[in-house]
């Protein structure tokens, strides 16, 4: 059922507890007769709670409640109907002779009767209203005209009454909205303020944090040979400890014409080999392309050397067995740090 504003604002009057007597019935009954309605009023009563557990109790004072006994005591006594004053007795009447009735009667008509008195220059006398019938015809114009309208109060009455209900509405509004405010800065900035149940929950936020992988040793320095089956070396790689940059340099390799040297990183932490480029025709090659691996990978891989076409391998994988392999091993030490000297 679609409820008008009347009906919103009725229910939240009630809920705050503003309506008079003959009203309250009123939505009692409708709260009855009308689920939806009285969950209106619920919903009002729910909001307007919130204020009830921001206030405490407060105990009156013991003057308010004597002035409260004794209005109650006066308005009592007005109440009552007056007194009505007791009748005297009636006089008793003395009995007398039926020959003196006579003569008291006369004596009491004798007495009863005034004396006749001068009269007054200054009185208006009284005169009898003599009724002089109307001679003349009667005036058209004042027969016909119309009777005077009569002001209808209805509507205004009914505006002034909604307009007094949606100021109680408003100022109560105002006031809840107030209590969130003031709730919701003490949720902020003194939570602990706040009775249990409007304090907030605590915020746990967990934190994953990531270790980066292991570096190689800082300042030191790797040298692997790569050498073939014969046994003299063909290429010497030393790879940075800090940088993990790598330069390879020729040592008795020669390149067949039309083909190339291409190095690879050998791993069984790896799926297949991955290629760190073709080495050059001068005798340095410098690559950092090693940064990208972790420390345990570059230490412990086998380096090899394939011969490819020109410019490489075609589709990132070696074409013919390694001629030249080798490992890596340490030949410079990290620098440790030097303990300061004693005097």
């Amino acid at each position: 059922m679609a409820y008008t504003e009347d009906h919103i604002a009725l229910a939240a009057e009630y809920a705050l507890g503003t309506l008079d007597a003959d009203e309250r019935a009123q939505v009692a009954t409708m709260m009855a007769v009308d689920e939806e309605f009285a969950a209106i009023v619920r919903a009002w009563e729910y909001r307007f709670g919130v204020l009830n557990q921001m206030v405490g109790t407060i105990e009156p004072r013991p003057i308010v409640w004597e002035n409260i006994r004794s209005e109650i005591a006066r308005t009592a006594h007005a109440a009552e109907p007056p007194a009505l004053p007791e009748a005297p007795p009636p006089q008793p009447v003395p009995e007398s002779s039926s020959a003196d009735t006579p003569s008291q009667e006369s004596s009491s008509e004798e007495v009863s009767q005034p004396e006749p008195q001068p009269p007054q220059p200054d009185a208006i006398p009284d005169l009898v209203p003599i009724f002089i019938p109307q001679v003349h015809a009667p005036d058209l114009e004042v027969a016909r005209a119309p009777p005077a309208p009569i002001a209808d109060n209805g509507n205004v009455i009914r505006l002034e009454s909604r307009v007094k209900r949606w100021r109680r509405i408003a100022s109560a509004v105002g006031a809840l909205a107030a209590a969130l405010l003031v709730t919701l800065s003490l949720q902020i900035f003194q939570p602990d303020a706040l009775p249990g149940p409007l304090r907030p929950a605590p915020r746990i936020q967990t934190v994953e944090v990531k270790a980066p992988p292991s570096p190689l040793t800082a300042s030191a320095q790797y040298v692997a040979l790569l050498q073939g089956q014969g046994g003299g070396p063909a290429f010497i790689l030393t790879i940075d400890g800090a940088t993990r940059n790598f330069t390879v340099r020729k040592v008795g390799a020669t390149p067949e014409p039309g083909k190339s040297f291409e190095l690879w990183l050998i791993s069984d932490k790896l799926p297949r080999p991955r290629s760190l480029g073709v080495i050059g025709a001068g005798d340095f090659t410098a690559r950092p392309v090693l940064g990208s691996y972790d420390a345990d990978v570059v230490n412990g891989a086998t380096y090899a050397v394939t011969i490819e076409q020109a410019g490489g391998s075609p589709n990132g994988q070696p074409t013919s067995a390694p001629v030249f392999s080798g490992k890596l091993i340490e030949t410079v030490p990290p620098t440790q740090p030097q303990a300061p000297a004693k005097k």
